[in-house]
């Protein structure tokens, strides 16, 4: 019997000869962890689908090389800055140039997409920070304090604070409602490379040359920690996405730390060098660096990375999300992003900027764009890629498949794996991987066993379970004349199905203390957030049956997490579930509808105005979601009882949609 194939922790993926010329940037698009672009000394930008040869699309148009590149949020538009100044933004959907920024006198260094508006925030060598409103083509804001190039720039999640960090040793936060200098935060020795925010904290993180990382509190704007003793410089770092730990990519090696107090979770050998970008995608983190004219790509399989601290997580465990495994107490130390509504509307900022950023686009400018081109190298896969966006059938997203591991190379297991046949040796490394590519799925351990043999729809009041049948838990006798069973073996066959379902029933309390604990709060978005992690459909019935209760309780925000659950539970099996989807659909369809389409129909604003543009920004969203669940509804409204009544009245509501 062939023994189980003990695949790597991590392996190289690929390497590719991504330009001409030499390579002097790349960044990996973080929602994905599949696109990568890289800008290079030949002037050009170039799109690559990881774990593919061939160059999806070239992006021309600068006339100097190319030192910083960033990808949006959902991966649709690109921005480059190159080493005359001049920034470019592609639209890679409708694959045309959008916009030339002109303004900063040096290299590019730092660029980043705002979460929510179309703005793009610029560092450069010139010292200066600049905010730039994509529609109107303009500087909006110019942010001066910095003493040596910036190198690095975040937006907050919410989009109302920018990060930078510079060659002055210094880590700055901004205010981009009110245009000034939140704080400083001094400390390192050496030139700060990397900066990166909590995804749900007021924390910040900072990685700089003095091969030291810092945590930095963003209420009391103060350090938390300081981890010493980096092997070289740090210039990547990530936060695992749901903020347990922080990935650096150190000279070849990945480690993974903790803050409070600062300590190393673990430490996996990763031959790749100098890293430059990370993103995890599918429980792997994929790494990506380069050398001369070529980028090679990474892969660390995080199911077998410690990431808490506690034990190394074994497969089954990392099937469950990571909420769960951490409700230490003490965690949540700190203020989350709460995104708060504000008033700080403050369009005539734009009048203090100087007269070359405010002015038109000239003749010059529009020649740039003539001969900025977006060359479509790999049909096929830029198909794959950009196009099926444009389509609402692409809803829910498809989910990529974790790249298969390799297995050990190690001469046993080798002449080992040599037995079986060649698809068996793709396989078989798969095994302790999650499946993710049907993410809606309940994990094992959920509330609802979907045994066989259930009818279609299972109705919400029932006199016995479904799947349970009596004689299932009673001795069968197989022969008349055989003796009888005694107490003892008669109680085992009763109890042999007792471990499963107390697991069941224990892994239940337990997600529903872990919504409880947030909901005594009074955050109910954050309780929500928390019931649609654990990834049980179950507990987000239970939470959506009090929250449909009282309407007050409803906010624009929490129907942008709340919609996608209304379309799982519109299709489950369980008139129960369907019953509580369509309740909930139908009270943001009476609240939220109409405002909707009238913020979506509004004229765009002059200015930044953040708290707009994230109700602008939610209202697409909820509005896409909308139109995703209006072909369900309309598909079952046909149905008779009261499922299809209900489903009636749900179309007429979304009538307008259409």
């Amino acid at each position: 019997m062939a023994t189980p194939v003990v695949t790597k922790t991590a392996w190289k993926l690929q390497e590719i000869v991504a330009h001409a010329s030499n390579v002097s940037s790349l960044v990996l698009g973080k929602a994905s962890g599949r696109l990568l672009a890289t800008g290079g000394d030949d002037c050009r930008v170039n799109l690559w689908s990881i774990n593919k040869p061939n160059c999806i699309m070239s992006l021309t148009g600068h006339t100097s090389p190319v030192e910083s590149v960033r990808l949006n949020t959902p991966e649709e538009l690109i921005v480059a800055g190159s080493q005359s100044g001049s920034i470019r933004v592609w639209d890679l959907e409708a694959a045309k140039i959008l916009r030339t920024l002109m303004g900063h006198k040096a290299n590019i260094c730092s660029l980043d997409f705002h979460p929510y508006g179309e703005f793009v925030a610029s560092g450069s060598q010139d010292t200066n920070i600049k905010l730039w409103d994509i529609r109107r083509k303009g500087c909006v804001f110019r942010y001066r304090g910095h003493s040596q190039a910036v190198r690095c720039l975040r937006f907050s999640p919410d989009g109302k604070w920018l990060a930078s960090a510079a060659d002055d040793h210094t880590v700055k936060l901004w205010d981009l409602t009110a245009g000034k200098m939140m704080s400083e935060f001094p400390g390192h020795t050496g030139p700060v490379n990397v900066v990166e925010f909590h995804p749900n904290e007021y924390l910040l993180a900072s990685g700089s040359s003095d091969r030291t990382i810092r945590f930095w509190d963003l209420e009391k704007f103060q350090v938390v920690s300081c981890i010493e003793g980096e092997p070289g410089p740090v210039r990547s770092v990530l936060f695992n996405p749901d903020g347990c730990c922080l990935y650096s990519g150190c000279q070849d090696s990945l480690r993974v730390y903790g803050w409070e107090p600062e300590r190393c979770f673990d430490v996996v050998l990763v031959n790749w060098g100098k890293v430059a970008d990370l993103a995890i995608c599918n429980d792997q983190l994929i790494g990506v660096a380069f050398s001369q004219s070529n980028v090679s790509s990474y892969v660390v399989d995080l199911t077998r990375v410690t990431r808490t601290g506690t034990v190394t997580q074994d497969p089954v465990q990392a099937s469950q999300p990571l909420t769960q495994q951490t409700p230490n107490p003490g965690v949540s130390l700190r203020r989350i992003y709460e995104r708060p509504s504000t008033t700080c509307s403050k369009p005539q900022r734009v009048k203090h900027n100087s007269e070359s950023e405010r002015r038109s686009p000239s003749s010059e400018d529009d020649r740039d764009e003539r001969e900025s081109r977006a060359e479509i190298q790999n049909a096929e896969d830029y198909n794959e890629i950009f196009q099926p966006k444009n389509s609402i059938s692409r809803t829910p997203p498809r989910r990529s498949e974790p790249f298969p591991a390799p297995p050990e190379d190690d001469a046993a297991t080798v002449k080992e794996v040599s037995k079986p046949s060649p698809a068996m040796d793709v396989q078989l490394p798969q095994l302790p991987v999650p499946n993710l590519e049907v993410p809606a799925r309940p994990s094992v351990m959920t509330s609802t066993p979907a045994p066989k043999g259930e009818p279609a729809i299972i109705p919400a009041t029932r006199n016995e379970p479904i799947g349970l049948k009596a004689s299932d838990f009673l001795p069968a006798v197989k022969v008349p004349q055989q003796a009888e069973l005694v107490d003892e073996d008669a109680m085992s066959q009763i109890r042999k199905g007792h471990d499963t379902m107390f697991v069941v029933l224990t892994s239940r309390h337990k997600n529903l203390d872990t919504v409880r604990a947030v909901w005594t709060t009074g955050d109910i978005k954050t309780s929500v957030d928390s019931a649609v992690a654990i990834n049980d459909l179950s507990v987000v019935v239970d939470l959506l049956n009090i929250v449909n209760q009282k309407a007050s309780l409803w906010k624009l925000d929490l129907c942008t997490t709340v919609l996608p659950q209304i379309e799982k539970l519109l299709q489950s099996k369980y008139e129960s579930y369907v019953q509580t989807g369509c309740t909930s659909l139908k009270l943001i369809l009476q609240r939220f509808l109409p405002l909707i389409t009238d913020i979506l129909a509004a004229p765009p604003s002059v200015g930044v105005d953040i708290s707009r543009e994230e109700r602008l920004h939610k209202c697409r969203l909820c509005f896409k979601q909308l139109k995703s669940i209006s072909g369900l509804v309309k598909s079952k409204s046909g149905l008779s009882g009261r499922h299809g009544s209900a489903f009636r009245e749900l179309h007429l509501l979304m009538a307008s949609l259409d």
